[in-house]
């Protein structure tokens, strides 16, 4: 990451913009100024307690244009059927180096540089952003240089890890890094409700599958080592882990998640269209 960032504005603080917004507080990053848009005052006024520079929409119908006035990052952090509607109304405001980046599903690099003449670059974060461990794709558009996507590599490490891919896989990534947390959540559900129906009590079972998810993946992280390998070596010949994998397995979880994959990959191109 380099020594500093330039000034940048966060137009939309939800869950993506505002995890962006808190990697950028981080004590260790250097950045020159940041300014954030909300849709509520109440918002607005949690981000100024918290010593962010903020104004809410709904009083304030200058907010976002005072937001990207002077700033060399302008990150999208709206809703992707608002992303072109949005870049309409900052683009006379926008300073001409300005980068602009989205972080909208569907929304193709093309799409935004039909609105504004500023380089653009298309990123798909994933939720674990909002505790420093995200996984970012990244791709620019045509206009986007090797500087623009360091620039984005830079604001993106604020909060996790970042892949450079080219755009034709990024709906792709949405699919895996994007929606993947929700997939795992929902094993972490299912199996509560397995522990459960065992006999043990839902803050018991809640417990027992959390940690032992969270421990499994500390492990997988801190050896490195392929997740079959770390699975075998759990898995005793004749033992229950091989007979409950042989269950799970029967399933054919490898066309089931390539399944969901290609679905939420569909999702992605008709938001695109709608956009």
């Amino acid at each position: 990451m380099s020594d500093s960032l330039p000034a940048i504005a966060i137009v939309g603080t939800g869950s993506m913009g505002g995890a962006i917004a808190r990697g950028l507080r981080q004590p260790h990053v250097d950045v020159a100024a940041v300014r954030v848009t909300t849709r509520t005052e109440s918002s607005a006024a949690a981000w100024r307690a918290d010593g962010v520079d903020a104004r809410a929409t709904e009083h304030n119908a200058d907010a976002n244009t005072w937001a990207v006035t002077d700033a060399r990052i302008v990150v999208l952090g709206v809703k992707p059927a608002q992303i072109t509607s949005v870049l309409a109304e900052l683009g006379p405001s926008l300073h001409p180096d300005a980068l602009v980046v989205s972080v909208a599903a569907g929304i193709t690099t093309e799409a935004m540089q039909s609105v504004v003449p500023n380089p653009v670059v298309r990123a798909m974060p994933n939720t674990p952003a909002l505790i420093g461990r995200a996984v970012t794709g990244i791709s620019g558009g045509s206009r986007a240089t090797a500087a623009h996507l360091a620039l984005a590599d830079d604001l993106f490490r604020t909060v996790g890890t970042v892949v450079e891919l080219p755009e034709a896989q990024i709906d792709a990534l949405s699919t895996i890094s994007g929606s993947g947390p929700a997939y795992l959540f929902l094993v972490v559900e299912e199996f509560t409700r397995a522990a459960e129906a065992m006999g043990f009590e839902p803050d018991v079972a809640a417990l027992l599958v959390q940690q032992t998810v969270v421990g499994a993946a500390m492990l997988l992280d801190a050896t490195g080592d392929d997740p079959a390998e770390l699975r075998r070596r759990v898995t005793s010949p004749k033992g229950t882990t091989e007979r409950a994998i042989a269950v799970l397995q029967q399933a054919n979880l490898a066309e089931l998640f390539e399944r969901a994959a290609r679905a939420a990959e569909e999702r992605a191109r008709q938001l695109a269209a709608e956009a």
